[in-house]
């Protein structure tokens, strides 16, 4: 599984809207400041966020974004299906619409093992848990194992 850098961006501009929250909306230009995102990308991710309901804006001088919801009601696959799409997908297309046949039989339930595996991580983590630094202990468990840091 890639994680895009849509994605990855899109969670690290909501994270720092989080961290932001309650001020004035902030603006575009903060966001990429502080993430080093590209401004022109992170505009078209912002756009992709709030028509997903993450984020909302405001236009003007006083203007800018800010969370459509509470950071704890915001999960990490969220965000990547707001930008994204489907959170893990073969070849285009989301396990459960694929079939095969004959030797190639088995591999549908383990695409199907691997979607539940990821959207267990991503949608047990909010946005919330990342911004106080408080992933929850099963994600930091797998995250301490050695072998999660070794590329094979």
């Amino acid at each position: 599984m890639r994680i895009s850098a849509r994605a990855d961006y899109a969670v690290r501009a909501v994270l720092e809207l989080a961290v932001r929250q309650g001020g004035d909306p902030v603006k575009a230009e903060t966001v990429s400041a502080a993430q080093g995102i590209p401004h022109k990308f992170l505009e078209g991710i912002l756009g992709d966020l709030r028509r997903g309901g993450v984020v909302d804006s405001r236009r003007g001088g006083g203007g800018g974004y800010r969370l459509a919801r509470d950071p704890g009601s915001i999960t990490v696959a969220d965000v990547i299906r707001a930008v994204d799409g489907p959170i893990v997908s073969v070849r285009g297309e989301r396990p459960t619409d694929l079939a095969y046949t004959g030797s190639a039989r088995p591999l549908l339930p383990l695409w199907i093992a691997l979607r539940a595996n990821v959207r267990q991580i991503l949608e047990g983590v909010t946005i919330a848990d990342i911004a106080a630094d408080a992933l929850p202990d099963p994600v930091r468990a797998l995250a301490a194992e050695p072998a999660a840091w070794e590329n094979p």
